[in-house]
Formats: structure tokens, sequence, C-alpha cells
């Protein structure tokens, strides 16, 4: 019987990273799409980032592509997959407002931005349930594998994106039509919300890497235990899980770089990801 992990108000805390994102936009399998390329140009090692609900538009997302493109030599893409649907940035802030800004907030104020996590972020995942979103990411990870100079494809997800990192890690599968669909070579999965456990992790037949944090409200030490027993199980398949000290959900992404801490956990996660793609990519 499966375990489902789901969201809660940890999901939509963070912080917006600055600075100016260099890649660009184009539309790839009719969906618009943010591309960061190395200075190199090869396409030999694709890396698609699937976005967590803030959307492609998250400057936090399209720094960590450039980042891997330019540290790692990967030729990256963050698809809208959300199809312009993402929730604003304006939703972080008010359920997660900056520090000294939520020292000012009254119980009023507090109580109304609680209010705000269920009734809109649960319509939001029902709009984007896996039905609608799964079949979306799949057309795009077999679009971008008929670009010319494409060899092998890797995945990673934050979030709500890394339960589809991990789903895309099963390997291709059919669509109604009975046409082989999505799969990748590799996958990363930082912080991944509504995971099954073990349906989401049994299927798994390509490498898979697992970033988590040990004070993650929506996967704890018991749900942590659990997907560690499945993937044991398979001898055949290179996985891994490391756990970040003291780290919260989404820290990999939309950490706090005045936090000493959290910034190297964000900065060695992203290390991680980028170790993982070049043995399993390369």
């Amino acid at each position: 019987m499966s375990t489902g992990v789901g969201l809660s108000s940890c999901c939509v805390s963070g912080q917006i990273h600055t600075g100016t994102p260099t890649g660009r936009v184009e539309t790839i399998g009719g969906i618009q799409t943010y591309v960061a390329e190395p200075s190199s140009g090869s396409k030999a090692k694709t890396v698609i980032f699937l976005v967590d609900i803030f959307g492609w538009e998250l400057p936090n997302v399209r720094l960590l592509a450039d980042q891997y493109a330019k540290a790692g030599g990967f030729y990256c893409y963050i698809p809208d997959v959300h199809d312009g649907d993402s929730l604003p940035l304006s939703f972080l802030q008010n359920v997660e407002p900056p520090l000294k800004d939520k020292e000012q907030l009254t119980m009023v104020d507090k109580a109304k931005n609680a209010a705000i996590v269920p009734t809109t972020l649960g319509p939001w995942l029902v709009t984007h349930r896996e039905g609608v979103s799964r079949p979306k990411i799949d057309g795009f990870v077999n679009a971008v594998r008929m670009i010319p100079g494409t060899n092998k494809i890797g995945a990673i997800g934050f979030c709500w994106g890394g339960r589809y990192a991990i789903l895309q890690a099963h390997g291709q599968s059919k669509d109604a039509n009975g046409s082989s669909v999505g799969g990748v070579d590799a996958a990363f999965a930082c912080h991944p919300s509504l995971v099954a456990i073990p349906g989401d992790f049994d299927p798994v037949t390509k490498p898979l890497s697992l970033a988590l944090g040990t004070k993650d409200s929506l996967l704890d030490v018991d749900s942590i235990g659990k997907i560690q027993d499945v993937l044991a199980k398979k001898t055949d398949v290179p996985h891994e899980i490391r756990l970040y000290e003291d780290q919260i959900h989404g820290f990999a992404l939309r950490g706090d770089f005045s936090s000493e801490k959290d910034k190297k956990s964000q900065d060695e996660a992203a290390q991680q990801g980028m170790e993982w793609f070049e043995k399993y990519l390369s």
C-alpha cells in the first residue's frame, strides 16, 4: 500500500535570490522554455529542470540552470509545464514574509496568511494533477530527444517537480496510442513532495539521486527510511540519498543566502546534482 506524502505551508516558504539570468526563452514542443547553454554549445549532456509550484520564471531556478550550464557544461531547459499558471511570487511573500516583516504581523494577519495555503494551493494541485502534468512532461522529454545533438537526458526536480523527476526515472512508458513517451537517463530529486511510498519508487529503473533535508515537514524520518528500504532492494539501479542537516523543505532551491549554513547546503546540493549527471550522462 502506497503512502502519500503531501504539502504544507513549508512547501511555500523560502527566499527569492538576486541576480540576472543569462539564458534565453524558446518554444520547444509547444512549451515556453528557458534555455541555458554551456560555452561549448554541446547538447551531449542535457538536463531538464522540473519546477516547483512557483514555476519556470522564478529567478532561483533560472540562476541555478545558468550555474549548471556554466560550471557543469550541461545544456539546460526549464519548460513552463504549468502553462502560465504557476503560483505568483506574491503568494510566497504572503505565506513566508521576510523575518523583519513577519515579526510585525498581528495574530489576524498570521491567521489570514495561514488560510491562504489550503484555499490557494488545493485548487492549484487539482488543476495540475498527474493526469494533466505527466503527459505534458513526457511530451517535452520526447521533443528534447528530437533536438539534433541531444544525447543523454537528465531530469532535476524540486518540490512539486521533484516527484516528476522520480517518475521520469521509471524509464519510458506507453501513451494511450501505445507510443513510447518520456523517460530520462538519470534523475535528481530535491525535497520531492506528494510522493507515494513505495509506489513512486518501486518502478525506478534509472539512476536516481535524492537530496533531502532532515527537517523537511513533508518527508519525515519514517518516510525517508521507507524510501531507503525500497531503493536498497534495487541492487542493479544506481541510487543515493544525501541528508542535509537541519534543512527544511525547499532548501535546494529557495534557501536563505543570508544564512551561511543554508547557503552551504544549497551549494552542496547543486554540486550533488552536477556530479550525478556528470557520472550518468557522460
